[in-house]
């Protein structure tokens, strides 16, 4: 494996996992931006079988993810000073996860989030108290030693830390995977885009690469053709493009070739939490590694399969041994251009 050290910067927090089977799913498709809700009664008391407990938030997850796959990693993100943070700092060193930059906040409660997970689907509703992550203050200076940074969803003065990253990475001579933020996004697109059109390598979802695109293209019956959306993601500047799309599998483009990744034996998983990060720390992994477009797509698609067999974002993540053996179950073809 190659000697690169990949930067994670982002959010880190604790996730507790509650599968349940209870509460009553409504459809509302009136409502437009919530068109299914769960209902549970008010003052009821609902037991739970069983809980898991699991590191969260998306640097934490890619920087485990990078690691179990052989690539040396740190997680530049925020804690505050409580058990919990000692908590979030054993499970990475259980990792291999440097925590040098892993900054802790005196007085401050570190980031949780409550998850419920209904048994029935896989689905979820994530309840998160964010308090860290908002005091984050990224310094430009921190990243000598990079070869890579990976730029996920920021919070608190995020505009600051973004600019602030991407010339971190700039001044070490690192390259920039950027995982757009979906409040980044609502909050400032054209601060996100400027982000994305400096990318060597940008992560997203399919719902992410429409949003990004419909702030640049006027052409909005295009917006669901995924060969227009990766065009105009790469001609705004981003160099290599991976974006997942469910169960529908993935695509690849860097300028050169368009590959599509699809799953050979789909099956629906148990909490669908981390796949995505699941399948850009693969991905990331993989080019550090040399492997070709086809290939990296199958790691990722392998990985983000593998964790949703179990609950939260990290017990799932495959190793590299792993990750070469289920390969195969992704097949991938070449998309032809339309001319």
């Amino acid at each position: 494996m190659s000697m690169s050290h990949v930067i994670c910067v982002g959010s880190v927090a604790k996730d507790v996992f509650f599968p349940t089977s209870e509460g009553v799913f409504l459809d509302t498709p009136e409502d437009v931006t919530a068109q299914r809700k769960v209902a549970f009664e008010v003052g009821a008391k609902y037991q739970i079988e069983d809980r898991f407990e699991a590191l969260g938030g998306v640097a934490a997850n890619t920087s485990v993810g990078l690691a179990r796959l052989g690539i040396s990693v740190s997680c530049y993100g925020g804690t505050g000073s409580d058990d919990t943070a000692k908590w979030i700092r054993r499970e990475f060193d259980r990792e291999g996860v440097d925590v040098k930059l892993l900054e802790e906040y005196p007085g401050v409660k570190s980031d949780l989030s409550a998850i419920l997970v209904f048994t029935g689907d896989g689905e979820r509703t994530i309840f998160y108290n964010r308090d860290s992550a908002e005091r984050l203050r990224v310094d430009a200076s921190k990243f000598p030693g990079a070869s890579w940074m990976m730029m996920s969803a920021l919070n608190g003065a995020w505009e600051e830390n973004m600019q602030q990253a991407i010339l971190g990475a700039k001044n070490a001579g690192a390259k920039l995977a950027v995982n757009p933020g979906q409040q980044n996004m609502k909050d400032n697109l054209s601060r996100v885009l400027e982000a994305v059109g400096r990318a060597d390598i940008l992560l997203l979802n399919k719902d992410e690469a429409i949003e990004l695109v419909a702030g640049l293209s006027q052409d909005a019956q295009l917006l669901n053709d995924e060969w227009f959306l990766l065009q105009a993601l790469f001609r705004h500047g981003a160099r290599k493009i991976a974006m997942t799309d469910g169960a529908r599998g993935a695509w690849g483009y860097d300028g050169v070739e368009c590959i599509r990744a699809v799953a050979k034996h789909p099956e629906r998983g148990i909490d669908t939490t981390g796949a995505g990060d699941a399948f850009g720390s693969a991905f990331l992994a993989a080019e550090i590694s040399g492997k070709s477009l086809a290939e990296a797509l199958q790691w990722g698609m392998a990985n983000g399969a593998h964790v949703v067999r179990f609950y939260g974002a990290i017990e799932g993540l495959l190793r590299q041994e792993e990750i070469e053996l289920r390969m195969a179950d992704v097949s991938v073809e070449s998309v032809a251009m339309p001319s």
